[in-house]
């Protein structure tokens, strides 16, 4: 197979003025439009682009679901409710129309002739996120059967020990950024496993990955989305080059298989790089957040704390309150591809919805008492913070073992680990976690040796 081939004209068009159509009609309109919105009190805008909401948008999400199932405003519909969501999450009569559900069907067909082939970010076709069956069918068929629940349950001595590491280098240590100590080098060690990713690149792609992820978000100002291409150009560039080394140099590891397939199924090179990027984001991305969310409740929360120190089998509901109740993907969009009516409300071929998951993971329809942190809820695991339908992640099971195991042997080895200062949280709407949290392990506490 062969990449498709630039679209005529763009191969005369500096990269700057590129960048910056596919900024401004990727993001810098719906920005304007949402601020401009959000100041005349659109719900809907607010939750997508005010950074004040940031903090806690869950009363937000409340209100959303007050006014119904469904709300409509100017600018689009919008859901929390937990069944609607749940429902359009897996109808075949939505779908997430080339990653931009948000643009009408023009701006998106102009856009995919202007994205750069070389910066292509997690939204953007190839990539899992961003494309529907057929071709979603056949990348996840070949890339499923690294997370099976066997598969992924023969990580767990690899996480084990690679969460023992981590501390091993913190002996001695009283206080650190758990976040970058931790939280972020245990699942970038896992997900490089399954990628072939030689240490010494680890921390690169981690900080390039970290700058791409902010393309989720709806509404990135210039100045952020330069920053965010910047980590995406890198990372696709790293991922060009680590796709011929596997070549020529093959190992165990899925993409060395991936990038050497005679099969019919093969993917070509730009495909190549679009499955190693979303796995990369799937093992990372929701698993940082995960952690580090999970320690700021549980200090929040010292009496949930105690519950799962008292019961070394209770780190598993502690992982799925987490996610229900500080999802780390707080929102998704889809685009309905048919008229269409959901609980009564009516919506129109080519009309956006966007999906609150961390508003249907509060949903008192399903949650007793929604807005209360507690870790032996018997039907946590009901939340959506992994979506739903033929889009549910593919790394779902891993970032649940990795979180679980981080937990346990975190507060094994440091029984005496609180919040040190206020954690810094991330300045995304769509993926919700911190990117600095300082932590101490006691006045005169140090780690405790592995077992």
């Amino acid at each position: 197979m062969s990449s498709p081939p630039e679209p005529a004209g763009w191969a005369r068009v500096s990269r700057p003025v590129r960048s910056w159509a596919t900024w401004a009609l990727a993001h810098g309109i719906g920005k304007a439009y949402l601020k401009s919105s959000a100041r005349k009190g659109d719900l809907l805008a607010r939750l997508l682009a005010d950074p004040e909401l940031n903090a806690d948008p869950f009363r937000s999400y409340d209100d959303v679901r007050a006014a119904g199932p469904v709300l409509t405003t100017k600018l689009m519909s919008g859901t929390a409710s937990h069944a609607v969501v749940n429902q359009v999450l897996r109808s075949p009569a939505f779908g997430v129309a080339g990653g931009h559900g948000e643009l009408p069907p023009l701006s998106r067909r102009v856009l995919s002739r202007l994205v750069d082939p070389e910066a292509l970010g997690p939204m953007d076709p190839p990539s899992l996120l961003g494309v529907d069956p057929p071709d979603h069918t056949r990348y996840r068929r070949l890339v499923a059967k690294e997370f099976t629940v066997r598969s992924v349950a023969g990580l767990e001595p690899r996480i084990v020990a690679v969460a023992e590491a981590l501390l091993d280098r913190l002996e001695g240590t009283t206080t650190f950024d758990l976040v970058e100590s931790f939280a972020s080098q245990l699942p970038v060690a896992v997900i490089a496993d399954l990628l072939g990713v030689p240490e010494e690149w680890q921390r690169p792609i981690l900080e390039w990955g970290d700058e791409a992820a902010k393309l989720l978000d709806p509404s990135l100002g210039w100045r952020d989305y330069r920053a965010a291409e910047h980590g995406a150009r890198h990372l696709n560039a790293w991922f060009a080059q680590h796709i011929l080394d596997l070549r020529a140099n093959p190992g165990t590891d899925l993409l060395s298989r991936l990038a050497t397939m005679q099969s019919e199924d093969r993917l070509d090179d730009r495909e190549l790089r679009g499955v190693g990027l979303i796995v990369l984001a799937a093992g990372f991305e929701t698993t940082v957040n995960l952690i580090g969310n999970a320690v700021v409740q549980l200090d929040r929360h010292p009496d949930q704390l105690a519950i799962a120190r008292e019961h070394p089998d209770a780190w598993g509901g502690v992982v799925e309150e987490v996610l229900r109740y500080d999802s780390p993907v707080q929102m998704t969009l889809r685009s309905a591809y048919e008229d269409v009516e959901i609980e009564g409300h009516a919506i129109a071929s080519g009309e956006p919805i966007v999906l609150f998951l961390g508003g249907a993971n509060r949903d008192p329809a399903v949650f007793d008492d929604p807005h209360t942190f507690d870790v032996t809820r018997p039907n946590a695991s009901e939340h959506l913070s992994f979506s739903s339908g033929i889009h549910y992640c593919l790394g779902a099971g891993l970032a649940r073992l990795e979180a679980a195991v981080a937990l346990r042997v975190l507060y094994e080895r440091l029984p005496d680990l609180h919040v040190a200062g206020p954690p810094r949280r991330r300045g995304t709407q769509t993926l919700r976690g911190f990117h600095e949290i300082p932590v101490a392990t006691g006045p005169s506490h140090t780690l405790r040796a592995a077992s």
